[in-house]
């Protein structure tokens, strides 16, 4: 099934100077593939691959914005480690804005174990370092307010700066005309909404997972689900939803479903950054909510099809290609 003329085209003028602030966890990712069995306790499996890579949904956001094309930088917390130097060092290279970051001296950065089996589906060990050390003195308010979109990249799992100093840092960048966006990551201790109340008023695009706004909301059915986000104030929800596709919802409460593109699934992680970062660029370039969600969709179907975090997104004017040639996932 080939798609239609599209109305986005990649050739768009990016005329907006101001960056896109992805703020959030930072994270090593240290990725083994593929892993067909979990081992017994003092038992070895091997793998095939085992590799260093970027991690954290505010690098995996903010790297596949810099391949699109976009102007980003990133502000959160790393060790003074080996890790960090590697984290600052590929985000540097990749032309990420980098000057908010701050490093600390106490604690590591963060790292995940990510064990992917063979059908992409992936397991973690994770250890919070840096990222749990994030408070709002780390930030810059002016860096923020100068921003085209500020989007927080891993909600939850920051204890220095989740909850109200969230949403008093979104409702500063609101204030100040910045567009602002929100994705969340599991959060294993059950707080959720306790949490996440006092930001959702303040958020202009949430990009949760579908399971995570189950979690949210206490309601199952996707549509159920985003109204009830909508009824906390936020202005649009976007919930992704893996090989279903997305389901986008506005104001009006009428429900948008786009279905995801049929690619063959490497490894899942960084799918959702992925996405968030392609709902990001679509806002960002003043495109309609229904051809947004189709690139981000297209942005995270590319992520999937490589190793690593930011897998194999690509640059704008490819992920506009890969579009126009790829199936639809409709089975």
């Amino acid at each position: 099934m080939k798609k239609g003329t599209s109305t986005i085209t990649a050739s768009d003028h990016m005329t907006q100077k101001k960056p896109i602030i992805c703020l959030g966890i930072m994270v090593a990712d240290i990725i083994g593939r593929p892993l067909h069995t979990i081992p017994e306790p003092g038992r070895l499996v091997l793998v095939d691959e085992m590799s260093l890579h970027t991690g954290g949904c505010a690098i995996n956001s903010a790297i596949a914005l810099a391949r699109l094309g976009f102007p980003v930088e990133v502000i959160g917390k790393v060790g003074a480690d080996p890790f960090g130097d590697f984290l600052l060092n590929a985000m540097s290279e990749r032309g990420i804005g980098i000057s908010g970051v701050k490093r600390d001296d106490q604690v590591g950065t963060s790292a995940t174990m990510v064990m992917v089996e063979p059908d992409g589906e992936r397991r973690f060990v994770h250890y919070i370092g840096a990222n749990a050390n994030l408070s709002l003195s780390d930030v810059d308010v002016e860096t923020i307010t100068t921003a085209s979109i500020l989007h927080i990249a891993g909600s939850l799992v920051m204890p220095g700066i989740d909850g109200q100093p969230t949403a008093e840092l979104l409702a500063e960048a609101r204030a100040a005309g910045v567009t602002t966006f929100l994705d969340t990551v599991w959060d294993d201790t059950g707080r959720w909404i306790d949490v996440l109340a006092p930001c959702l008023p303040q958020i202009d695009y949430f990009v949760p997972s579908l399971p995570e706004a189950q979690a949210l909301t206490g309601l199952e059915p996707p549509e159920d689900v985003a109204r009830a986000l909508l009824g906390k104030g936020v202005g649009t929800v976007a919930l992704k939803m893996g090989a279903d596709g997305c389901l986008v919802m506005g104001d009006a409460g009428s429900a948008l479903r786009l279905p995801a593109f049929q690619v063959d699934v490497v490894d899942a992680t960084g799918a959702g950054d992925a996405f968030a970062a392609g709902f990001i660029a679509g806002v960002w370039k003043g495109w309609s909510l229904t051809e947004t969600a189709r690139f981000a969709n297209a942005v995270g179907a590319l992520c999937v099809t490589g190793v690593g975090a930011t897998g194999r997104v690509n640059t704008l004017p490819d992920t506009m290609q890969f579009m126009e040639v790829t199936p639809y996932n409709l089975n």
